[in-house]
This record gives structure tokens, sequence and C-alpha cells, in this order.
């Protein structure tokens, strides 16, 4: 049959071949544009069994106009669907049956170079949608070289240790992405210049998209010019304001501290820094810093003796045992592996580090995935994320969910804190 698919008789014949497993790639109307505000103009599928791909067209200037309804019937029916970027598949394909090869394909990966999508995007970025107005055989080979360039990463059975991300990553973060973050335009303008305000911005939202790839799987946040994960503590910060009432923001107090004594089953009884500096008569301050510093930078031979410091460099040796001798070390909660293969320049407190910053990671999934059930049918929404910091678009009406979101963290036997104001800078 023909790859290009537009009528509902040949949707039908596709739907007749009972296709199992194939690679999917979205064209949106605009590349650049944030997922929520840009709506799909075709999809691009190839089936395992197949030669040839095909191109579901849904609007395109050149082709007729498939019934969404109809192309869902097709693909909630397949077993498997492997994409790049499963997250921003989900804004148009909630479908459960996604799996995310992002995960399998390495860091050097570079998508195929397209001169034609070049050339239209240099002259034309600010035409909303543009991809309806590239001619759809562009499309077409850009997504085949596109499978081509993925297709031996793809895998007979997905890996085990990447079903945690997949399943749960990426819905935790699109629950926050969704929301967006409120702004105060006036303030806004003052301090971002942004060239295309429309990718990002709609009326009095801006959105922000994680990225969900890096080494570590630590998301990362920066969108259309702007780094959300570390937003300066200073006037900027006036810009985002609630759409409710109040920002309240959750902060997790010695975090990777508290992971760490997880790790080596190590019991602080209070917050780690306050008993750290009366167990060893130091300022807190100080109680802080030395802990920062041999967590981070290696265990010092003049704190060598203290227990908790003892057991973490126990933890490290054995780490690097592990991750030498057998191959890969597995991270807890996630299960998910750093394999020695895949990994360069690597040392003993580099690998340490690498496990801490993902079981943060991984721990705070879950804690999303908690605090996204209890928001279900909520005003009150959470709007962005920052590895230890958390923060919420409040209701008055339902400042009882305050304490619900403390117990999901005490439950986890973490201490926080927050602050609240009428705007992000808490002043």
């Amino acid at each position: 049959m023909y790859w290009l698919i537009e009528t509902e008789e040949q949707l039908e014949e596709l739907k007749a071949k009972k296709l199992k497993k194939i690679f999917l790639e979205i064209v949106p109307y605009h590349h650049n544009y944030h997922p929520i505000l840009s709506e799909i103009s075709l999809i691009f599928i190839k089936p395992f069994i197949d030669d040839k791909g095909y191109m579901l067209c849904l609007n395109h200037n050149e082709t007729f106009s498939l019934d969404k309804t109809l192309i869902d019937g097709l693909l909630t029916n397949i077993d498997e669907i492997y994409v790049i970027n499963k997250k921003q598949k989900l804004y148009h394909l909630p479908y459960k049956n996604l799996y995310d090869l992002t995960y399998l394909i390495p860091d050097t990966f570079k998508y195929p170079e397209n001169l034609v999508y070049n050339h239209f995007y240099s002259k034309h970025s600010n035409i909303l949608d543009l991809n309806r107005i590239i001619p759809v055989t562009k499309h077409y080979e850009y997504c085949e070289s596109l499978f081509d360039l993925t297709q031996k990463h793809l895998p007979l059975k997905y890996p085990e240790e990447y079903k945690f991300l997949n399943s749960k990553a990426p819905s935790a973060f699109l629950g926050i992405e969704r929301n967006g973050i409120t702004l105060s335009k006036s303030v806004f303008e003052k301090y971002y210049d942004l060239p295309h305000p429309e990718y990002s911005i709609l009326e009095d939202k801006i959105y922000t998209e994680y990225n969900l790839y890096t080494t570590t799987k630590r998301p990362s946040n920066a969108f259309n010019g702007i780094n959300f994960s570390a937003i300066p503590k200073d006037k900027t910060r006036e810009s985002f304001i609630p759409k409710n009432d109040l920002l309240v923001e959750f902060d997790i107090s010695a975090y990777h501290p508290t992971l760490a004594a997880k790790l080596i089953d190590f019991e602080f009884e209070d917050n780690v820094y306050n008993e750290f500096s009366k167990l060893y008569d130091i300022s807190y301050e100080n109680a802080k810093e030395i802990i920062f510093r041999n967590l981070y930078g290696g265990i010092k031979q003049e704190y060598s003796h203290i227990e908790f410091f003892k057991k973490i460099s126990t933890f490290i040796d054995k780490l690097w045992d592990d991750f030498n001798y057998g191959g890969f070390i597995e991270c807890p909660i996630s299960k998910y592996r750093f394999y020695k293969e895949n990994l360069t320049d690597m040392n003993p407190q580099k690998l340490f580090n690498y496990l801490l910053q993902h079981y943060e990671t991984a721990n705070n999934i879950e804690i999303l995935w908690d605090i996204h059930k209890l928001l279900v049918g909520k005003n009150t929404k959470i709007i962005l994320y920052v590895y230890d910091s958390f923060l919420f678009d409040l209701n008055k009406k339902e400042k009882d969910l305050l304490l619900e979101i403390q117990k999901i963290f005490e439950k986890r036997k973490l201490t926080v804190k927050y602050s609240h104001g009428v705007d992000y800078s808490f002043s």
C-alpha cells in the first residue's frame, strides 16, 4: 500500500495489518512551539515488520484530513509504540503503550540534518503552522531518516531498568508542565526579552519543559531562552505570580545528606545539620559546609573518623567495586542502572554523586505522583519543581492541602520548610 494515509479506507487497510510494534514520530504545526501550544499536523509510523513507514494526515495543506479518533483507534490497539521524548508525545497521544526510546539511544545521538527545515525555519519561523506548509514528502523523508538512525537501538524487549522512568517520569513532569506559570506581564517584560514569546506564552501563562534525558536522569528545565531550574533569587522572580491567591514553596532541608544516610542505614534523629552541629560542637553553618564538602568532594582525612563519613567512605568503595567488576550499579527505587560501558572519565566520588542525584530524582518522582493524586479536581496546582523545592499556586479555600502536602514529605522522613507570597520572590 501507498505510504500516504489520508482517507478512512487507507487507514482501515493499514489497521488490517494488525501491527504489534512500531516506531512513531509526530510532526506538530511548529517544532519550536511548546507542545501545549501546537497541534498535530502529521503522524509518522514505521512498523517493525514493514520496509517502509506511513504518514497519517491530520491537518496539512497538501492532503485530506483524517479524524483523530480514527487514528486513536489504530494506535491504541498496537502493543508497543516506540517514541523519542515520550513526555512530549503524551500531550497529543495519552496512550499507555508508549515506550521511550530516548533512554536507549546514546548521549552522542544527533538528529538528522534537514536542509528544507533549515530553510523554512530561517525564513518563516513566526508562522504558527509552518509545518503544514512544508511539503509532506520532506516530512516523510526526515522521519524515515530519524528511524534509520534509531532502529539499531530498538529492543526486542524493553529493558527492566528503564521501566520506572518510562512509566512514571513522563507523567510526573507532564503534570507540572500542563499547569503553566502565571505571569505579571508588565514585570516580566522588564526583565525578559524573548525573541519569540509566542513559543511559550499564551495569554497570561508561560510554559516550561523538563528535559528528562540528562546523564543522571536528573531533569533540567529550560525552554525558549529561560532556565527555570536556575532563576536568580532577585527581582526577576517578581515576574511569576499566582493564578489563585498565593505562591507557596516547599523546600526539603538537607536533602542529599538525608538520602545518603538512607543509603548507608544511618539514623539522624534531628535535622541533619542541627544534629551534626550538636554532636561535634560546631555552628549550623559550619556543619552544613563540612557535610557539603565531604559528600561532594570526597571524605577528607580529618573527618574520616566520624561515623557518618566512615560509612559513606565504605559505601563509595563498594559502589566502585560493583561498578568495575560487576559492570554496573543499580539505583534505589527506580532500579535504573549506570553501566560502566556507557560512562567515561568516572571515579568513585563522581559515581557516588551520580547515584545520589538519581536517587533524588526517583524519590521526587514518587513524591510528584502523590502530589498529583492529592490535587486531582483541586484549584491548587503544582507549577514548578527545582530538585529540592516544589512550588504551588494555592487557592486559599484549599489551605488545608498544605498539611496534606507536608505529610507526603514526612512519610518519607524528609524535613521541609516553606515560603509564601504574592509572587515568586516571596518579598
